[in-house]
């Protein structure tokens, strides 16, 4: 079992008031072999009425205890396990029991997460008080994510080194179990959902920052990934700082291409979307003691 975290700071907690347009304060498997005796063993007529009783007992509680082993070992490893279980709540509670600013750090390194490898630094410049899901949505995806339910909404918005570009990332704390969880992950990779601009997430701009004009007519790139060993769903979607309005917002996975020569291509939001979705969802596998990282 984990231990349990101390209790956060309350004044880092996501119910702590906020100050008018400021920031909230691999295990091993036990194997067993079975090897050859060093000597003939002598002929079972030879042997005592009590030596047969006790090797009786001996193979007895010997196939029990390896059959127990094996049992714990399958249960604490298998899909279904406690330890899976174990840390898909955990995550889900991540929200209310983690402080703002390890879930969403003032810094975020991404190392080789820009074009060419090249290194990253984001700097967070606005936290959104946390919510539910009510406009937070365009309609349709508010449609789609909606069998899974919106237990709490956490949104930051980074900017880059240069403070020329903005990327929100966004943390839907659903209400759904894992075959919830499961059931939206097909979708999403059956249907391709996360590649329709119709489907992008909205940005939070917040006043007085980088991101004050980041509105919905700004986005330019986007990422969304659907967790099935935890009750969240990972999105972040970027944009130029300046406030121009994007005619071809492209998904992640297509302006990361060689040769893509698209605008969010050629800037590398398509980058700056994926470098932070990924790593925020890192990140919460992590707080969350995830045993595997299943495909999302």
């Amino acid at each position: 079992m984990r231990p349990v975290p101390a209790e956060p700071d309350p004044a880092l907690s996501w119910s702590a008031p906020m100050p008018p347009g400021g920031v909230p304060g691999t295990g091993r498997r036990a194997s067993v072999s079975f090897g050859e005796p060093g000597n003939r063993p002598r002929p079972f007529a030879r042997r005592t009425r009590g030596q047969v009783v006790a090797a009786a007992v001996c193979l007895v509680l010997g196939t029990g205890l390896i059959g127990g082993a094996v049992t714990g070992a399958w249960l604490a490893d298998g899909p279904e396990g406690p330890s899976t279980r174990h840390a898909f709540a955990v995550a889900g509670d991540l929200w209310h029991e983690v402080p703002v600013d390890q879930l969403f750090p003032p810094t975020v390194q991404g190392r080789g997460a820009g074009p060419g490898e090249a290194d990253r630094v984001w700097t967070r410049i606005a936290v959104a008080p946390d919510s539910g899901c009510k406009g937070a949505f365009d309609a349709l995806l508010t449609r789609v994510l909606a069998p899974v339910g919106c237990e709490r909404l956490l949104r930051a918005t980074y900017t880059d080194a240069t403070q020329s570009h903005v990327t929100t990332v966004g943390l839907l704390f659903t209400e759904a179990d894992a075959a919830g969880m499961e059931g939206l992950a097909r979708r999403f990779e059956r249907e391709r959902l996360d590649r329709r601009g119709d489907l992008m997430p909205l940005p939070y701009a917040a006043k007085d920052t980088a991101a004050e004009g980041f509105g919905p007519e700004q986005r330019a790139s986007w990422a969304i990934s659907v967790l099935t060993d935890a009750p969240v769903v990972v999105y972040a979607v970027s944009g130029w700082a300046d406030g121009r309005t994007v005619d071809e917002p492209q998904p992640a996975e297509d302006a990361m291409r060689s040769g893509a020569g698209t605008a969010p291509a050629q800037a590398g939001l398509g980058h700056e979307a994926r470098g932070l979705a990924d790593r925020f969802e890192r990140a919460l596998r992590r707080r969350a003691g995830t045993p595997t990282e299943r495909p999302s």
